[in-house]
């Protein structure tokens, strides 16, 4: 039940959106026991958003998981997702942060996990 929100101050065309979903949906897998097949996927392009003071081109990825992960998985993680938003959107991946969060409690289908 992993979650993949990635914020930027870019324009993010359908055919990019498209792009970084499907990139995103192979690159959870650097996480133990994670597919595309629960990954939800939200695109927010043209944000205000402003690193170091610039409003250069930036992206903030937040990342949550149900349960937890090794920091190894993370790191994994990590430089595939700044290697994709680099590829797709030619965004310097020392202009990208990516914040993780571990939930223990998770809803789907009026349940919980």
């Amino acid at each position: 039940m992993p979650y993949i929100h990635v914020q930027t101050n870019l324009p993010v065309s359908d055919t990019e959106q498209e792009l970084l979903k499907t990139r995103l949906g192979q690159a959870i897998e650097a996480i133990p026991g994670k597919s595309e097949r629960w990954l939800m996927v939200r695109v927010e392009p043209e944000c205000a958003l402003w690193m170091a003071g610039s409003d250069e081109p930036a992206a903030m990825v937040n990342v949550s998981v149900y349960g937890g992960a090794p920091a190894s998985a993370y790191d994994a993680l990590t430089a595939r997702i700044c290697e994709l938003l680099d590829g797709v959107l030619s965004l310097d991946p020392a202009r990208i942060y990516i914040c993780y969060s571990e939930t223990p409690n998770w809803g789907w289908n009026g349940g919980n996990f």
